[in-house]
């Protein structure tokens, strides 16, 4: 159950490479010129005022392809796991209310707080951490990205957070947050690793998180629809992490590290023979190609964010979870 991947979900590739391999800084010192390489050097991604103007943009940008389910409107404001999400929740409500959202409701955040590190060359990335009209008390974490001065800022994940669940995280003496290591050795699990052992851990359990809604909940649940009177349900699950869908992590005060990731999953519904598949609500069927006969396969993109404690420090704990359907196929 393999999918192509859209221009637009890998299109900063290539780009990305090509700007690390030339950014540079000159300086001179006594004894002639030195070269200073800027993908080495650790620069703040962004500034409050730039953070603050990026969650801006994409909030107006948001609303205006929310109103009009139209997701050109937002397209270069939002990328990665999150593109994924809001471009195939924006294509069903087009299918299914060609006129626009006549219910749409504007999001408007408040409270809001950026934690910005300091890295080496690109990407760049930071976090916003604020309140939202909607979503009860917990807290929006969405991260913004771009790869070149030239580029919009994007975000790339959202989530929701319970207020006591936010970690505190380290940062120097300027106020800049630090950047983990995809593959840092100091966790629980390396960033770059957590997509594939989550996905492991669904399918075969484990001790490698702790017990939660996203990780053990999860699984009991499936467990528990697997087989219904003349229904099975298949799940199949996959690890994302390159591209606009790798891994980022910030270090806690701990030692530990926040880190944001994506997962890709299918769920195939199968009827016995006689039987038939519950009929989908409006919107699985505005992604639904085929026909349903005995049969349906729904795929999701989904983005995690979880506390990944210092090696030796305990499970990792899945903190927030935002799941779409992006397609779906019937046979």
């Amino acid at each position: 159950m393999s999918r192509d991947r859209s221009p637009r979900r890998l299109r900063r590739l290539d780009r990305r490479a090509l700007i690390a391999a030339s950014v540079t800084a000159l300086s001179l010192t006594a004894s002639g010129c030195l070269v200073v390489h800027g993908e080495r050097e650790l620069i703040p991604a962004a500034t409050q005022a730039e953070a603050a103007e990026a969650l801006k943009d994409f909030t107006a940008a948001y609303n205006a392809a929310d109103k009009a389910y139209d997701s050109s409107l937002d397209a270069d404001r939002v990328t990665g796991a999150l593109g994924d999400i809001d471009e195939a929740r924006l294509k069903a409500g087009r299918a299914n209310n060609p006129d626009g959202n006549t219910g749409h409701s504007p999001l408007a955040f408040t409270d809001a707080e950026f934690t910005i590190p300091k890295k080496p060359g690109w990407p760049r990335w930071f976090l916003a951490d604020a309140k939202a009209n909607r979503g009860g008390d917990s807290r929006w974490l969405l991260v913004f990205t771009r790869d070149g001065l030239e580029d919009p800022w994007e975000a790339a994940y959202l989530t929701l957070v319970a207020p006591d669940d936010m970690p505190e995280f380290k940062k120097d003496k300027d106020g800049w947050a630090e950047a983990v290591d995809p593959n840092s050795t100091e966790l629980a699990v390396a960033p770059d690793d957590l997509s594939k052992v989550y996905t492991a851990y669904l399918k075969d359990g484990g001790e490698t998180f702790a017990d939660g809604s996203h990780t053990s909940g999860w699984r009991e649940k499936r467990a528990k629809n697997a087989e219904r009177p003349g229904l099975v349900t298949q799940y199949i699950d996959e690890p994302l992490t390159e591209g606009d869908y790798r891994p980022l992590a910030l270090r806690t005060a701990d030692g530990g590290a926040l880190v944001f990731f994506t997962t890709h999953h299918y769920q195939k519904q199968t009827a016995a023979p006689g039987a038939a598949v519950p009929t989908p609500n409006k919107d699985v069927l505005a992604l639904t190609t085929g026909e349903i006969k005995q049969s349906l396969t729904m795929e999701f993109i989904s983005n995690e964010v979880a506390l990944d404690p210092a090696g030796g420090a305990g499970g990792v704990s899945v903190l927030g979870r935002i799941e779409g359907l992006t397609g779906a196929k019937g046979e």
